[in-house]
């Protein structure tokens, strides 16, 4: 294994989906899948303040990330006004990802609205095991229908569960691939790879032309030789970093790409691919403007 030295990238580093710190003491399932990955508790457990996190970004050399509320029946885990405290505080650095309650449609429909027309966010996320609802259950065609109108994307989680809830509908084929036919002007962002369905997650955002995958809640030495081989072909455009931030440390996975993906021949091919990867396409999908390097590293 050759040698690595961290160093900040010079290049924009997007966290596609992040988390609040201190959502693995809010939802228990989740603290399961934290000791599991052995994420680290001062960070998982304890909520920190937007300059906190924007602090641990700039120690990362990360330039933004995608910030989620969290939703599940009956309850706001967090809520999408906790999210905007942060947005608001760091507004070219912080992008918020809309939740809402599915089992109330309507006033999802007009909860997602204002927090994209008001408070700048940028994307809804629906997490389905939380639900056990998957994405093809109408309970979210309008918030579809509103996602198109507002050209934002829909970003979900794909693949197993590792807290102990089911896994069927995190599957890619049927669910992804039936909205994406269905609603063909709706960019899909599939977070978590997908294993064990990781093949069906890239033959589906390979199949479709707005949809794309994100590798969040996976460590870069473990991503699938199947979305490797993707992100080094037809899908350049296709693949984009993701952590699931606090589950797993911003400086750690910018460390394991550099570590396991760039300049071995299990990795990316190329320096653009890897840019194009770790940030470029998340700017360009999910709308997000390019803050110049100096904001964002003491380099």
């Amino acid at each position: 294994m050759q040698t690595i030295t961290y160093k900040k990238p010079t290049y924009p580093v997007v966290d596609v989906w992040a988390n609040l710190p201190g959502l693995g003491a809010a939802i228990p399932e989740v603290a399961q899948l934290f000791a599991y990955s052995h994420s680290d508790p001062k960070i998982a457990d304890r909520k920190r303040s937007p300059e906190d996190v924007i602090t641990m970004m700039d120690e990362a050399g990360v330039s933004h990330i995608c910030l989620s509320a969290w939703s599940r029946p009956g309850k706001m885990i967090f809520s999408n006004a906790e999210v905007a405290q942060y947005t608001r505080a760091y507004p070219k650095r912080i992008f918020g990802l809309a939740t809402v309650d599915l089992h109330d449609p309507v006033n999802a429909v007009r909860e997602l609205e204002h927090y994209v027309k008001n408070e700048g966010f940028v994307g809804l996320r629906i997490v389905p095991w939380l639900w056990n609802l998957p994405p093809t259950d109408p309970h979210y065609w309008p918030l579809f229908v509103k996602c198109v109108e507002l050209d934002i994307p829909f970003l979900t989680q794909v693949g197993h569960t590792a807290p102990a809830c089911p896994s069927e509908v995190g599957r890619p084929i049927p669910y992804i691939d039936t909205i994406a036919l269905k609603f063909p002007d709706l960019k899909i962002i599939m977070g978590h790879i997908g294993y064990p369905w990781a093949a069906e997650t890239v033959a589906v955002a390979w199949k479709h032309k707005n949809v794309y995958i994100d590798t969040s809640a996976w460590s870069p030495k473990y991503y699938a030789p199947e979305l490797i081989k993707f992100a080094n072909t037809t899908g350049k455009k296709k693949v984009m970093f993701g952590t699931n931030f606090p589950q797993l440390g911003w400086k750690t996975c910018i460390e394991n790409v550099q570590r396991y993906l760039v300049n071995t021949k299990e990795g990316f091919k190329d320096h653009q691919i890897v840019e194009d990867f770790m940030g470029r396409n998340a700017l360009q999908v999910l709308r997000l403007p390019e803050t110049p390097r100096k904001a964002y590293s003491n380099l």
